[in-house]
């Protein structure tokens, strides 16, 4: 037997339990039984083989004001009973999808219980493609692969089926008694359980979205070392939250499970109480060794194998590859390592601060994602993902002018979180100023204009897969739906004329200082002007109306042999002097490093690789979870420092390698 069926009966849900239809006015996939004027996330619950929407009224209800929940319906019951059974998960899953993808605007739980758990997990395989899963939770339900040993009904009598209803529990007896709803409930569990026994997944199937497993201490069907395998079908961490209760807890004892789904949502997108970053630590510990599985490593210098292993290879030479030896990526980390963290005891440090003031605005974190191009070819929820991520972990995110989402909608996808433009100066003057409208409109409070690439570099790894993003069509969101672009193109225009003529305009080697002032009289926007090395650079670009300068080789991907940016750093700090924003990125890994090279005159820096491993890991998940491994680093070394706030770091907080000095 598998699964409790809720009396179709109205009376047996509270009088508050009005369902609405979806916001397309179709009355089919899904209910709304309390709807939330302001929430900040969904839950999208997904019931038991006989069971319907109205499950989860109660626990509806017993949610806070910022989550709203969306029951789905199966078809053939309730006021779906004139439509045939589904036939497969499959079917399941793809309605939901579907009726789904009109809530993309809030962030995303999927919720299933025993049979609904199967249909929950092949729907967020559905939905991640898009990145429009948070996270997935699993109740009194083994792992998709397992055999769920579950009997034919279909060889049953009633009695023998009801007996194991008993057994279970959930279902009352004035039901079972009665003959009208008897044979009701029989006729959804016969079924919904041909649906549940014709499915099978691959053992080695795998979500991008974290998974939390439900299982009551005293259900019948399932036993904790089962469902820990849930583990083996997500590469973003799982969870086991034993709690009070039998099969159908959730259901039963919604005061109960409801805080613990709560905290879980709360937690997973930050949208709870704001502790301090050190506090991942703390989450971590306490989840144990069943928080730990298939994990993203938190040694950040480790993302690159982990993620190498999940990657195509093309997407990997891309992501990873260097400028000819690779001399320049390996002098950045160097730097680094030249640079020791001198920490002062005994300062009475409690709290601490990491926001920091820039370009008029107070970021949360001095960390910014590096625009990074074509991001789809590492996870197909691409720079939406990315943004996301960026967005739960509180951190400002920098889009590439090479994205394979187009401006508006990653805008859309961050939300209030403040998002800067990355400008690769096109030969076209008119698409160069379209861009910039665009960026305007769409709510980008800065440019980064970058100024190290006017041809792309000598990078062996693509060159010997004979890859180029680009030509493939990846990265060319912002060209393809931007008007002065595609005036440019024919009305009949194939995809190889687009990427040919994106390939003819898309950068402007003939730029030179004297071009910037056309871009300074065209936009009000701060600019930062990112590949800068020499300081004398440096101040060409205030001369010539720079916001400011974001120190950069590149990540070492354009030239082979160049000097590294952190060694750079100090000597434009100088050029510039105290007030102009500096940023810097090229070989930033860890929390340390972000400290040192705020010691040495940045204002903030720009990560990038890393995330883009935690992309590949985990989608939206993966980059969350690097950022908060990051956040949490660099908070806990400013503590460990004697720091209460970013503004306490400067040259004393670092010395060269070797000897301290005497006097310090």
């Amino acid at each position: 037997m598998t699964e409790r069926t809720i009396a179709p009966a109205p009376v047996a849900e509270p009088r508050t339990a009005c369902p609405s239809a979806p916001r397309d006015g179709t009355p089919r996939w899904l209910r709304t039984y309390h709807r939330r004027e302001r929430p900040r996330v969904r839950l999208a619950c997904f019931p038991h083989a006989g069971g319907a929407a109205t499950a989860f009224s109660r626990l509806s209800a017993a949610l806070p004001d910022d989550i709203e929940l969306l029951a789905v319906q199966y078809p053939g019951r309730q006021d779906r009973d004139a439509e045939p059974f589904a036939e497969d998960i499959a079917t399941l899953a793809g309605g939901a999808a579907a009726a789904l993808t009109a809530y993309a605007d809030l962030p995303l739980f999927l919720l299933g219980h025993s049979l609904g758990a199967i249909a929950a997990f092949e729907t967020a395989r559905l939905l991640q493609e898009r990145d429009g899963v948070a996270g997935l939770f699993v109740s009194a339900a083994r792992p998709p692969a397992q055999d769920w040993q579950e009997p034919d009904l279909d060889t049953l009598d009633d009695d023998a089926v009801v007996a194991g209803l008993r057994r279970l529990g959930g279902v009352s007896d004035v039901l079972l008694r009665n003959p009208r709803s008897r044979h009701e409930v029989l006729r959804l569990l016969r079924a919904d359980h041909n649906v549940l026994r014709g499915y099978h997944c691959d053992p080695h199937t795998t979500l991008t979205v974290p998974v939390t497993v439900l299982l009551g201490e005293e259900d019948p069907k399932n036993t904790l070392e089962q469902v820990r395998e849930w583990g083996r079908h997500t590469t973003a961490g799982h969870t086991v939250e034993v709690h009070a209760g039998g099969h159908f807890a959730l259901t039963e004892r919604t005061g109960d499970i409801a805080p613990l789904l709560v905290r879980h949502i709360h937690e997973g997108l930050a949208l709870g109480p704001a502790g301090p970053p050190a506090g991942l630590v703390r989450d971590i510990y306490l989840a144990g060794a069943d928080g730990r599985a298939s994990r993203p490593p938190t040694d950040l210098t480790a993302l690159q194998d982990a993620a190498r292993a999940v990657m195509t290879p093309i997407a990997y030479g891309y992501v990873a590859g260097d400028a000819g030896t690779g001399s320049t990526r390996r002098a950045n980390r160097e730097a680094f390592d030249r640079w020791r963290i001198v920490p002062r005891m005994l300062r009475g440090v409690t709290h601490r601060d990491l926001t920091v003031p820039l370009l008029g605005q107070r970021l949360s974190a001095p960390v910014l994602l590096a625009p990074v191009a074509a991001q789809s070819i590492v996870h197909p929820g691409g720079e939406l993902a990315s943004v996301r991520g960026a967005t739960d972990a509180g951190v400002s995110f920098v889009l590439s002018s090479f994205s394979s989402h187009s401006m508006e909608q990653v805008a859309a996808a961050a939300g209030d979180q403040p998002r800067w433009f990355q400008l690769y100066w096109p030969a076209q003057p008119e698409v160069a100023e379209s861009l910039v409208r665009r960026a305007e409109a769409s709510g980008y409070t800065a440019l980064v204009l970058t100024v190290d690439s006017p041809h792309f570099g000598y990078r062996p790894a693509d060159l010997d897969h004979g890859y180029l993003p680009f030509l493939h069509g990846a990265g060319l969101a912002n060209f393809t739906t931007d008007p002065a672009f595609r005036a440019a193109l024919p009305p009949d225009a194939d995809a190889a004329a687009v990427r040919a003529h994106w390939a003819a305009i898309s950068t402007n080697p003939g730029l030179t200082w004297e071009g910037l002032a056309w871009l300074r009289e065209l936009t009000a926007l701060p600019i930062l002007l990112k590949g800068i090395l020499h300081p004398d650079d440096a101040r060409l670009a205030l001369a010539h109306g720079m916001d400011g300068v974001i120190v950069s080789n590149h990540g070492g991907r354009q030239i082979d042999g160049t000097m590294a940016a952190l060694d750079c750093l100090p000597a434009v700090r100088a050029a510039v002097g105290p007030t102009v924003p500096v940023l810097m990125d090229s070989g930033v890994r860890t929390g340390s490093d972000v400290l040192k090279a705020l010691a040495l005159g940045a204002n903030a820096v720009l990560l990038g690789r890393p995330y883009q491993y935690g992309l590949a890991l985990g989608g939206r998940s993966g980059v969350r979870h690097v950022l908060r491994c990051l956040l949490a680093e660099l908070d806990l070394a400013l503590a460990l420092t004697g720091c209460t706030t970013l503004g306490d770091l400067d040259e004393n907080t670092v010395a060269p390698a070797g000897p301290l000095p005497a006097g310090g």
